[in-house]
Parts: structure tokens; sequence; C-alpha cells
């Protein structure tokens, strides 16, 4: 494809925002017209908290010498099917042209900032080359998680034989738009103790419920309740960057849920759900009201059960506080991980700059090995020794050893004692559903909360989203699944949601997740539980390399490092319905991916 100014006489492509002011008006405010109190509880009684007062942002649209325009290319420049990115001088935009139409949005995911003109881009949709996030390229909405934020949408006209791009810098520079959400009934309209939809959980699955509701024109009371302490936060950035801040990693500020009337509950646990009576009670005694009920508690750590078990200084990463705390006592000492789980890996990644010594503890021969397969497995452990990871393999932890009340050693089975300052627990979770027992919700002998592919439990009107549940997996044969990751939990709230509407929308997503260590990203699609085979392409010994899950011939999950778009694009194959067969990844010919294979 030639320069962008190639052509002698060029077909001009003009790109304008749309200036929705009105809309950013109604989000800049109260819906109600005046600030809307947040619920906290305090010493056991719930009670209204009005949040201090901001100026409103200044309305980027409202200001004309905010706009500027800038040349683009040649219309022929872009072939169908073809993205580019398009500078304006303060900020780029996302140029794409499909059966010979041209669109424009912002260029970046406003997820994590993955430059998406490297994404993958099918069917009036790209998706994310990071972590699988899909935008309608008609409206910029985003259509699949994770993230809750869409992009900014500009007009493109095509005029003659000139080119204008015209756009706003602040859209260009913001890279993101909230969807407007609806009109909600003042709070003081309702009473404390009676609510239309409950949301036990302030995880990504309780929060992007929240959203839908109010993006979807839900304008009764919404209250989340949460036994933790923050509003909700980007939770696995807790071990892959513990040094975060709480600011840092706040899903949304305090005036988002003040301007859309949704109430936090903080601090505060259910402590059984009478289904019978619609009634949540809360640990204190405290009673709730609720017409629709969404659980999403997600999981809790497991405990060591070993002797020593209560010293100090050993972690379960929760909070931000948990992973600041442990960076500060790992600097300059000894760390032991038990459990080479993706939080314990990450987490021992991220000590190695930090601590002088990091120790990892595992009962399997080799790191993710259930998940990633053992050749992954080993590759991966071996980048870890090469950063100074020291690995003791196939034993377990006797004996946590105190000094003064604080941890100084750790004590293996095989006799090794290793020194420790710190130490962090990551060896699994179970759902955190016991309190449901007795409520007559269907729970299976896992723990988990069963659902249907509209996430409703047994019980009309209470539905149950993210770590806790298992759900039909549409790619594996609607196989009741588990899967506790964060991209999942965005997807299940937004289903629960819907269908708290009757809109009977089923779950069909594809499930994407990453971890990221020493400055790299392992990505991965599908669900490979009960894989019986893998198929390499690259080179497992350099890091880059794509894995092929197979289950009878057919490849059922990707794993990619260094490979990008791969993952993405199988994630889309899969998306469609399309079956990827064992014999079409094995021949190293890639052209399955855009339906031109055999």
């Amino acid at each position: 494809m030639g320069g962008c100014f190639s052509k002698p006489k060029p077909v001009e492509v003009k790109i304008e925002v749309v200036l929705p002011e009105k809309e950013r008006a109604k989000e800049e405010m109260s819906p109600n017209g005046k600030a809307s109190p947040l619920v906290y509880k305090v010493n056991g009684t719930a009670r209204h908290y009005h949040l201090e007062e901001h100026p409103i942002t200044i309305n980027p649209y409202q200001n004309v010498k905010d706009v500027v325009e800038a040349s683009v290319c040649h219309v022929k420049d872009l072939e169908n099917g073809q993205m580019r990115e398009v500078d304006l001088g303060c900020g780029k935009a996302l140029l794409i042209k499909e059966n010979g139409d041209y669109y424009a949005m912002g260029h970046k995911c406003p997820h994590y900032g993955a430059p998406l003109v490297k994404g993958v881009l099918s069917k009036g949709r790209v998706r994310c080359p990071w972590h699988g996030a899909c935008f309608s390229i008609g409206t910029g909405d985003i259509e699949d998680f994770p993230g809750l934020d869409s992009l900014p949408k500009f007009q493109v006209k095509i005029e003659k034989e000139k080119v204008y791009i015209r756009a706003s810098k602040q859209a260009l520079l913001m890279q993101r738009r909230t969807k407007v959400m609806a009109k909600c009934i003042s709070l003081s309209n309702y009473n404390i103790s009676s609510t239309n939809v409950l949301i036990i959980g302030a995880g990504a699955a309780g929060l992007v419920c929240a959203e839908t509701l109010r993006q979807e024109g839900f304008s009764d009371r919404i209250v989340m309740c949460t036994m933790d302490r923050h509003l909700p936060y980007d939770r696995p950035k807790l071990s892959k960057s513990m040094d975060s801040h709480l600011d840092q990693i706040t899903l949304r500020p305090k005036e988002f849920f003040r301007t859309n009337d949704i109430e936090v509950l903080t601090e505060t646990q259910v402590a059984a759900v009478d289904i019978k009576n619609k009634i949540a009670v809360f640990k204190d005694g405290f009673k709730m009201d609720y017409n629709k009920l969404l659980i999403a508690t997600g999981n809790t750590p497991k405990a060591l059960s070993c002797k020593g078990k209560e010293v100090e200084n050993v972690f379960n990463i929760r909070t931000p506080e948990d992973a600041n705390r442990v960076v500060k006592l790992a600097s300059s000492k000894n760390a032991v991980i038990v459990g080479a789980s993706f939080l314990g890996m990450e987490v021992a990644a991220y000590l190695t700059e930090k601590a002088h010594s990091v120790s990892v503890v595992e009962l399997e021969e080799v790191p993710f090995k259930k998940f990633f397969g053992e050749k992954v497995g080993q590759a991966l452990m071996k980048m870890f020794e090469n950063n100074r990871v020291k690995f003791y393999m196939q034993t377990e932890v006797s004996e946590l050893r105190e000094q003064e009340g604080k941890l100084k050693e750790v004590v293996l089975k095989n006799g090794k004692v290793l020194r420790a300052d710190v130490c962090v627990i990551g060896i699994g979770a179970s759902p955190a559903t016991g309190f449901l027992k007795q409520s007559g919700i269907n729970i299976d002998s896992k723990g988990f909360i069963v659902v249907n592919k509209m996430m409703q439990t047994n019980i009309p009107g209470v539905f149950a989203a993210g770590d806790a549940v298992t759900f039909p997996l549409a790619l594996r044969n609607n196989k009741k699944v588990n899967i506790p990751h964060w991209q999942m939990a965005h997807v299940h709230g937004r289903i629960a949601a819907l269908n708290m509407l009757a809109h009977g929308t089923e779950i069909s997503t594809v499930p994407y997740l990453w971890t990221a260590v020493f400055g790299k990203s392992i990505r991965y699609a599908g669900h490979g539980e009960g894989f019986d085979d893998v198929v390499f392409q690259g080179d497992l010994d350099e890091l880059k390399f794509v894995a092929f899950y197979t289950k009878n011939e057919e490849v059922i999950a990707v794993a990619s490092m260094n490979y990008d778009p791969i993952v993405s694009k199988v994630a889309e194959v899969m998306a469609s319905g399309r079956a990827i067969r064992k014999r079409d990844v094995e021949t190293g010919d890639m052209s399955w991916l855009t339906g031109k294979g055999s």
C-alpha cells in the first residue's frame, strides 16, 4: 500500500465528530438535577453520604476553537477490509474501509490503550489485539469485553477531491466515550429498605450489570453492596502492577455513581437471601427488599492449613492495600510465593526487581501445566529462572516459622527451609456462596451457582455472574463451565442486566484472558479444559510462539506470546461459529483465518 499522499488527484475523505452536546450535558449533571448520594455502611447502619461537589467539566464540543481540521489519504489508498491510523496533528483517529464504506473512530482501545490498527477487522467490528474487546465500526459501541467504555465515533464524508478531517481535540485525546445513561428517579422517592435491583458484589460483573441497566433505560433504584471498602476497581492490576494507588485503578469515579443514581453499600455483607419474600438479610440484621437480584460475589482465596498459618506478613492479594503492603515488605528482602497460579506468577515477576530473593513453591512439576500444557509451562519457568526466581516444585509448605510474631522462614515438606520476610498465597480460590446454602438457589457440588445462557438461576428474578457461577459455554457445545476471569465477568454482568429487562439475550462470547510478566504478555482465547494435544508454531525457546490446544481433532483454545494479533484473529473465527480443525493448524497454512482455507 502506497504512502498517504501517493496519488496525484486524491479523492478526499472528510471526518468530523458527531457533536452530542445535549447528551454530554446530561452526562455531566445528575439525572434528577441534584447530587445523588451513595449509600455507605457505617457502624452497622446504612446511611446516605453525599459526595463532595466538583466543578462540572467544560463541554469539549462547545468551543469552536477546540475543533481541528487536517488532511487524510487518497480514497484508493485504503482497500476494503483495511484500517489506517490517521494523524490529525493533536491526535489520531482510526480510519476503516469495509464493503466500500468509510468509518472513523478512536484509535486506542479504552481498556488499556492498545492500538486498534493492529487488531482484527471483521464483519462490522474491530477486535482489540491485546485483550479481545470488540467495537462496532458503525457506532463505536463496545460489543465484547473487557472494558467499560465505547469509542468516540466520527462522521466520514467524501467530498469531490478535497480531504478534510474535522475532530474535537478533546475527543481525540480522550479516545473513549461513556454511553448515555437513562434518566433516573430521584432517590428522595425511594424507601431506604427497598430496592428494585440489588447487586451483591461490586466487581466487574456487578458494575457492568448496573451500567447496562442504566444504558438500557432502567430508571428505578439500583443498589450495589460489597464487602470491600472501595468502589469497584481493576482487580487484575493488583498482581500485575502492585504499586498502583487506588485512584489509578478505580473503574469509575465517585461522581459517576452519583450522576447515574447507582447506590453503593461498602463494607457490607449479605448473610442470607429469602427468595420467597425477595429479601436480602445483611450480617448486621439490616434487611432489604428487591425485585431483581444479581449475585456476583466472586470467590474466596484458599488458605494454607499448615502450622503457623496465622503469622504476620502472610498475604492473599485481595485489595490494593494488600498489594502495596507486600511490595513494601519485600523491598530488598526475601519473598516466598506459594502457588504457581496466575496470581502467584504475576506477583513473583513483579517482585523480582524489588526483592532480594523471590522463591515459588508449587505442587506441580511445572507452572501452568494444566492450563498451558507442559512445554509452555517449561518455557515460562525458564524465563522466570533467568530473572532470578527460584522454584521449589512438587512440594508443599509444612510450616511458617515466626520471629517476634512476624514471618521468618517457610519450611517445605521436602525439608527445605526458605528465608522469608513476606509470603503471598496463590493456591486457588473457592466460590463465595456459603450464604446461599439454605436459600433454594441451585448450587453445585463445588459451591458454584448454576445458571443458564441468560445468567438466570433456577429462581425467577435471581441472576448470578462472575467467578462464582457455572454457565453453558456455546463454544464447547454448551458444556457447563466456570471461567473465573476478568473478561468473562464483564460479559456475565451485561447478559444478566439485559435479561433482567426481558431482552432474552443468550451468552455467546469467546473467553479471552491474558497474563503479563517481565514486560511480556501471554494471550489466550477459547476454553482448553481437557485438551489432548498441543500444536505449536514459532519458537518456544525464543518465547515467540502460538500454541493451539486441540481435543478430538478440533482446536478448542489458543495461546500466544509475541505473536499478536493471532489470538484475536482466532477468537474472531471462533466467534463466527466456524470450527478450526487440528489439521488446519498442523500445516502452518493460516488461510483458514480468513475462511479461505480447505
